[in-house]
């Protein structure tokens, strides 16, 4: 079991290993002490919020700042644990792990796992738990990797952020080909599109977001019928 949800994290770990060492350079220029970047890595274990840290310090933001734009930036995360909490509401403690470590890469992986739905209902949650922890684990190496090379070889990360790009792209057509209802990629698909035209740069994301989320919630039952193909949504 654990041999192979290491396998089968392997694809985050070529993700993680080089942005999370673009991480650990990034904050070794804030000239902080380097355990404060390990226990970034390690309690609060998401990329983007991790880098938006590293900007807000930069800039010497307050701790109200850092916590709104942090919480906006990582809502998602409320919606990946609401995705799941069927599958693990009945793991032991180790659920709660589980949802700490939810990562927009983890989720991926653990909803393309179409092996999990043979394991019994302990399997799934060994499973759920080692790949949340290898990730985590990735993460954190990753970063401290970076740290050392950036207080001690003054290493420079210019292209090596592209990897959390790349990562997204295999992970989102995994999930796709391996979904029946390929409803919300299309509008997703649509969304990003339509934002790109529409909103601007530095809101893109936010408003999309919400966009796709009221979307959701409205046309929820539709889109999850799977009837969307066939059926015309309801009108407002």
């Amino acid at each position: 079991m654990i041999f192979r949800s290491f396998v089968q994290s392997l694809p985050v770990f070529m993700g993680y290993l080089p942005l999370g060492i673009a991480f650990g350079i990034l904050f070794s220029k804030l000239h902080l002490a380097w355990y404060f970047g390990i226990l970034s890595a390690i309690l609060i274990f998401t990329g983007a919020g991790q880098f938006l840290l590293i900007s807000l310090l930069a800039i010497h933001a307050g701790f109200f700042q850092i916590a709104i734009a942090s919480f906006l930036l990582n809502i998602r995360h409320m919606f990946y644990s609401l995705a799941i909490t069927d599958e693990i509401k009945n793991f032991g403690i180790g659920k709660y792990y589980i949802l700490f470590g939810l990562t927009d890469e983890t989720f991926a992986v653990l909803k393309t796992n179409k092996e999990t739905l043979k394991l019994t209902p302990k399997e799934m949650e060994k499973s759920y738990l080692y790949i949340t922890f290898f990730d985590h684990i990735y993460w954190v190496l990753g970063c401290g990797i970076g740290i050392f090379l950036g207080e001690q070889l003054g290493f420079q990360p210019k292209g090596v952020e592209f990897a959390l790009t790349a990562l997204f792209s295999v992970l989102t057509l995994a999930l796709l080909r391996n979904s029946t209802n390929k409803i919300p990629f299309y509008i997703a698909l649509a969304l990003g599109v339509i934002g790109l035209i529409v909103f601007p740069s530095d809101e893109f994301l936010i408003l999309s977001m919400v966009c796709g989320i009221l979307i959701l919630l409205f046309f929820r039952r539709w889109i999850g019928s799977g009837k969307a193909m066939r059926n015309p949504p309801p009108q407002a």
